[in-house]
């Protein structure tokens, strides 16, 4: 599928949460029902490529009847293409470890099931660069923050309920998203080129 010059770009919409999840795990059915939602919807997934709700997430995507090839980013974080999940369509490999999750972070939202420290450094970059951020109430560092601010700086100064946003489900995430995202537009300034 090509998109025609003019036509708008998908926004990158992040999934991050936990790296290893039991099979059968609550959150890995979240998480697949996330990626399969955004793809539908029209967006494209973005995750650090690997296991648990990254690799459910990316599932979910290619499972959506809107799939394209290029649906599913994957911002892996070594320099071995290899590491990407099977489901992945496109995979960064980028040598950062962790700091891979200030590029993950840059997507236009980041939605967020579980998690450790990582997810946790992932949502408070994303809250730093002025992006949507999305908590599913499922444990881990998205249920700490669901509906919470990560600090007291004003992002918007128009929007008073700024927080990460909590959901239950993936569709109350997918509604959230809809809702806020037209909202959230701040971006770093472009660095200038003469073309």
């Amino acid at each position: 599928m090509t998109r025609p010059l003019g036509s708008p770009r998908r926004a990158c919409i992040a999934v991050v949460g936990d790296a290893r999840l039991e099979a059968g795990h609550p959150r890995e059915a979240l998480a697949e029902a996330l990626g399969r939602a955004l793809v539908d919807a029209g967006f494209r997934v973005v995750t650090g490529g690997m296991g648990g709700v990254m690799r459910a997430a990316h599932r979910g995507a290619r499972a959506s009847a809107g799939w394209f090839d290029g649906a599913g980013v994957g911002i892996l974080p070594g320099s071995d293409v290899d590491q990407a999940n099977e489901y992945v369509d496109i995979a960064i490999p980028t040598g950062l470890d962790h700091a891979r999750n200030a590029i993950v972070a840059q997507s236009a939202a980041l939605v967020a099931i579980g998690g450790g420290s990582g997810t946790l450094s992932e949502m408070a970059l994303a809250w730093s660069f002025g992006r949507l951020v999305i908590g599913l109430r499922c444990g881990g560092s998205s249920g700490l923050l669901a509906g919470q601010r990560i600090d007291a700086r004003e992002r918007y100064p128009a929007l008073p309920d700024d927080q990460v946003f909590g959901a239950d489900t993936a569709e109350e995430a997918l509604g959230l998203l809809r809702h806020w995202l037209p909202s959230y537009a701040k971006v770093h300034p472009r660095i200038r080129s003469n073309l």
